[in-house]
């Protein structure tokens, strides 16, 4: 990996992580074997699916009432829902 390529993702914020209210910009998907229930490569290849391609802006809109899962979030034009846990796999800035 490339040091410019480190020093983005030191500067990242999992989109799992992010608040209500939060705004930034996709980096990157990074799945991890066994933080999910799908393998790392059917989890980035729906959220591909689903419009989380580098460079694209993303916002949270909602948490849910309940240890804030799932979480709306509009991508592009679109709006999905996610849960946290999945939303670990989206690096942003």
């Amino acid at each position: 990996m490339e040091l410019r390529q480190l020093d983005a993702i030191d500067r990242t914020v999992s989109l799992g992580e992010a608040g209500k209210g939060f705004r930034g910009r996709v980096v990157c998907l990074l799945p991890l074997p066994g933080s999910g229930r799908l393998a790392p490569e059917e989890m980035e290849r729906r959220l591909i699916e689903m419009g989380f391609i580098e460079g694209v802006e993303v916002s949270v809109i909602h948490e849910g009432p309940f240890g804030r899962d799932p979480i709306a979030v509009r991508v592009g034009g679109s709006t999905v829902a996610l849960r946290r846990r999945d939303a670990m796999a989206i690096l942003t800035e």
